[in-house]
This record gives C-alpha cells, structure tokens and sequence, in this order.
C-alpha cells in the first residue's frame, strides 16, 4: 500500500507547457473549461497514487495575472441539494467555499453562472445571497433541443438568450464545483457571444478522466466511469478522432455528442474550426505521467468498490435508483472485480457476525487489518480508530488508550443531559478524549502522533455509520465503505 504510480511533478511540467501552447494558439481570448475541480481532487489522487488534489491549482498560479475564474453552477443542482460526495456539502456552499479559496490565494474570480436556470426558487435566492457578498452573477438558459438542433443553438433563439459574461482577462478558466455544471455550454455560449461583439477567441479543454490514451477499458478509465454513474456518463472511442488519424482515443459521450456544436461555433468564429475531434480540443498529459500502471490500476480498482458500495448505500437512504446500481455493477464485471476484492471487507463482517453487533476493519498502509467492535463504552468505528492507532504506535492491544474515568462522564453527559439515547462515544468524541489524556499520558501522546498515518487507509463497516463518524473519517483522509445496512 501507499505505494506511488505516478509521477507529479514531470505531470507539472507536461501540463503547463501544453497549457501555454494552447494560450498562443489563439491571439485575443482562450475560454479554458476545466473539468473535474481544480483543487481538492481526491478522485485524481486516490486513481493515479502519487497526484496531488491541488496539481492544476499549482499550474494556474504560475500565470495568475493572466486568469480569470468563472464559476458555472446548474441550476436544478441547487434545487435538489446536490451533494458534493468527498466533502459532504452541496453544490452551492461549494461554490461560496471555492470562492474565498481562489481569492485567498491570489487567483481572481470573475462571476458566477446558473447554468439551465429556469427561474427556480432556490437557485434566484442563491443569486441573491452571492450579489450581496458582492459576486457577479449571470443567467445561462436550458435550450430546447440541445445538444442536437445546432442551427437553433447557435442562434439568438439559442447561446444568444443568454447573458453574456463580461471578463477582463485573457485566460478565462471555466470551472464548477462538480460534474454536469454545464461548464462547455458557458464556453461555447461566450464564444458565441464574443463573436458578436466582434471579439477573437478561443477554447480549450483541459479533462483529466478519461485518460485519452489509456485503453477504454483500463482500470483508470472505468472508475471514471463509476465516479459519474449518476450522471450517465460513458466512456467511448473518439470516432471523430479515429476517422481524421486513424488513432484510436478514449473520451465520454458528452464530449462526443457536443463536438458538431463545437466545430459549428469555432468555424463561425475562426473561419474554420482548428479541432479535428473532441480529442484534440484537450490539453491532458496524465496518461504520459503513470509510471506504475499496476499501482494505477490496483487503485483504480478499488475507486470503483468504494464507489458500488456508496452507491448501495444511497440507495439504502432513496437518494438514488437501482439503475446506477446496476451501472457499477457492470462496471465491477468489466474491471475483473468483486466485492471481495475489498480486502476489508471480510474481517468487518466477520467480527460482526462473531459479537452479533457493528463492527469494523482497518487496512494499514503496511497492509496490516485491524478490527474494531461495539462496546458498552465505544462505538465500533471509536474502537477502530483506538485499535489503529495503537497498532501503528507498536502499543499492546490490551493497554486503555482512554480511562473508562474519562468515558463515562462523557457518556452522562450525552445520554442524562443531551438526550442522546446512544451512550457509545462517536469518533469526534473519542479523539477529544484522546487528546485530554494525552496531555499527561505519554502513550496517549504517542497514539495522538500516528493520526497521519491513516491518511489514505482502507475502512469498511458492517453497518450505515452515523454523519458524525463518516465526517470524521472523511477529515482523516480514510476511505470509507459501508455495508448498506443501519444498526
């Protein structure tokens, strides 16, 4: 485990040359969508083992005087509380978080658009909330017919009703807090728009999954896959691109489905449309920075169980239907997997089944499985994290890393005065625990300084965890599968 497959700083350079190539490709404006997030791409990172979540970030501070930062948001994705997955919040509390993130470091944020925007509620109220915090926001309408009636949507019947973007840099990065933002119709409605000002410019694309150059079926490709199920997403041969060279590429249907769109929209602007296929529009140099393809694809492998088992989950809770349910399962089948291919997943069922109660189960980077059961004092996501952490910091697994002094009060407190009929401590509360004794416990200390090394480790529980402990997990940076099931 924790072992690395891919090379990020050759991927920082490859990047960004192919990015400045694209930039004096076209002399006035390039419109640079960029898809997946810009910065805290777990994805990315937990496929391709050795990518940093903030890889693209980097790349734009070295010409952050040339940028500026769209925002596209759906619409429909604020009114149905869209969650962002790995953080646990919606899409439009993203957008507000994304927001200060970008000026923080320097990176200016020129407007936020809705994208599909119909006049929903929630999503006029967000306009609202965003203009008096002083963003500028701008309204991009559904388009009947789309993506197929091109004649309309390069028309003022089409791109024309929307609000044109007014932008001050040469580099516009388009980007969204999520897939399916609508992020290619803001660049090629500005384009459209641009044209009729009589303004030159350009578009890129910058997509990291899928990895054109891998094969459709490697693994990498097909957790992209599973990523999107929700969204209907597949990946596809590039015929466009197989019928101009001969080369056969890999790119998802969108993409493939928009292209006549594209080249009508660039041959109006330019004259003549510069791209040959979907495929060339991209700038992606991942594919050339994997130098493990084993790691990659072992990783990938295990995105897409992690993936299945929370789509069964959300299923558990009506979030979801059983055809994405029965997308990832295809998708198992055609990356040779199951769910015993999750090596944790066994030892948690089996201490479940051995003590008739929740359990859990731990893989260490060194490959090591600890367990964690339900106590009268501790949750078994609470043990779990005791158990790891004194495996990690070489304790004996009979030594009280928390004085059952400590637990109980903890305990009177939540059940006689909070009204919290479970009296097992959740993770949060074991770790504050943890860190009191700590201060006069030196193997309590000891324990508190392995936290890191859970970062990127394998948990699954018997049961549907509470949000408090699968907040926790999230927080330190462990994987987290649950059997779709409640206590």
């Amino acid at each position: 485990m924790s072992q690395i497959g891919f090379d990020n700083e050759k991927y920082l350079r490859m990047q960004s040359e192919h990015i400045r190539e694209r930039i004096e490709k076209f002399g006035g404006k390039l419109y640079l969508e960029f898809g997946g997030k810009l910065f805290d791409d777990f994805h990315a990172s937990r496929v391709l083992p050795g990518f940093q979540p903030d890889s693209k970030l980097k790349m734009l501070l070295q010409i952050k005087e040339r940028v500026e930062i769209v925002m596209a948001i759906n619409a429909a994705d604020i009114e149905k509380n869209k969650l962002r997955s790995d953080l646990g919040i919606t899409y439009d509390m993203d957008v507000i978080r994304l927001i200060d993130c970008f000026r923080t470091i320097g990176l200016y944020v020129g407007s936020v658009v809705l994208t599909r925007f119909n006049g929903q509620a929630t999503a006029v109220a967000f306009q609202k909330r965003l203009e008096s915090l002083g963003v500028r926001v701008y309204r991009h309408y559904t388009i009947e017919g789309y993506p197929s009636d091109v004649a309309k949507i390069v028309s003022d019947e089409g791109y024309g009703k929307n609000e044109y973007i007014a932008t001050t840099k040469e580099l516009v990065v388009v980007t969204a807090p999520g897939p399916g933002s609508g992020k290619m119709a803001v660049c090629l409605s500005q384009l459209y728009h641009e044209n009729k000002h009589g303004h030159k410019a350009g578009y890129a694309k910058f997509e990291t999954f899928p990895i054109w150059n891998l094969p459709l079926k490697h693994p990498v490709n097909l957790a992209y896959e599973a990523a999107t199920a929700d969204l209907n997403d597949v990946n596809m041969i590039d015929p466009f691109h197989l019928e101009a060279y001969g080369e056969t590429t890999v790119n998802y249907n969108r993409d493939v489905e928009i292209f006549p769109v594209v080249t009508a929209m660039l041959e109006n602007i330019l004259g003549e449309c510069p791209y040959k296929s979907p495929t060339d529009m991209g700038v992606n140099m991942a594919g050339n920075c994997i130098v493990d393809d084993e790691i990659a694809k072992d990783a990938s492998r295990q995105e897409i169980l992690r993936r299945y088992y929370a789509a069964l989950c959300d299923k558990r809770k009506g979030l979801i239907s059983e055809e994405t349910v029965l997308k990832l399962k295809i998708l198992m089948k055609k990356a040779g997997i199951t769910v015993n291919d999750r090596a944790v997943m066994a030892p948690a069922l089996q201490k479940a089944a051995l003590t008739g109660l929740p359990a859990a189960a731990i893989q260490l980077r060194d490959g090591r499985i600890v367990t964690g059961k339900t106590s009268e004092l501790l949750g078994a996501s609470s043990a779990l994290l005791l158990n790891a952490l004194k495996a990690l910091a070489g304790i004996d697994d009979d030594i009280h890393l928390i004085s059952p002094v400590i637990i109980e009060p903890i305990q009177h407190l939540k059940t006689d005065h909070l009204g919290n009929r479970n009296p097992c401590l959740h993770t949060d509360e074991t770790l504050i625990a943890l860190s009191i004794c700590a201060a006069t416990d030196e193997k309590a200390e000891l324990a508190m300084q392995q936290l890191d090394k859970l970062i990127g480790c394998e948990v699954h529980s018997s049961v549907i965890l509470s949000a408090v402990d699968e907040k926790v997990f999230k927080r330190l940076g462990v994987n987290l599968t649950c059997e779709p099931s409640y206590k």
